[in-house]
């Protein structure tokens, strides 16, 4: 299993617009193409889970996650906000780097955790946030999965 498998360039948007919490929540939503209804339902799920807790893991990379029916499989999206973005991440720094993955409750491939792993350590690579600020295109962000065989 390697991460670009799980992502499509329509997925991946490098410049976010939303300035609040909400606001990129909603945008990265949006990415995964579902309709009004389930992107609502889809929304109060990542709201409940922030509540737990933020996902911003820290180096300006925040990955929120959660399991829900809107979807019948895995799906995830990549978003940038070069600027950051409050998310109240472990470090208090601004995150820039947004990693959303939604799965469905029941999955029989189990691969949520795993994705989730594995984006958490593609996220750990020294090199890493700093090459994600510099992609021009979404093809790039593809490139840089594959090259990093994660």
């Amino acid at each position: 299993m390697e991460l670009r498998e799980f992502f499509s360039e329509d997925a991946v948007k490098l410049d976010l617009e939303g300035s609040t919490k909400d606001d990129i929540l909603k945008e990265l939503i949006a990415l995964l193409n579902l309709g009004e209804k389930d992107e609502g339902m889809l929304f109060k799920m990542l709201k409940r889970r922030e509540n737990l807790g933020s996902t911003g893991i820290g180096r300006g990379i925040a990955i929120p996650h959660c399991r829900s029916l809107v979807v019948s499989k895995l799906r995830v999206a990549f978003g940038r906000k070069r600027a950051g973005v409050d998310f109240k991440a472990i470090d208090d720094k601004p995150v820039q780097f947004f990693f959303l993955i939604v799965a469905p409750p029941l999955e029989v491939s189990n691969q949520y955790l795993p994705v989730l792993g594995k984006i958490a350590q593609f996220s750990k690579e020294s090199d890493v946030p700093a090459r994600m600020l510099e992609l021009t295109e979404p093809a790039q962000f593809m490139r840089l999965l594959e090259e990093k065989g994660v």
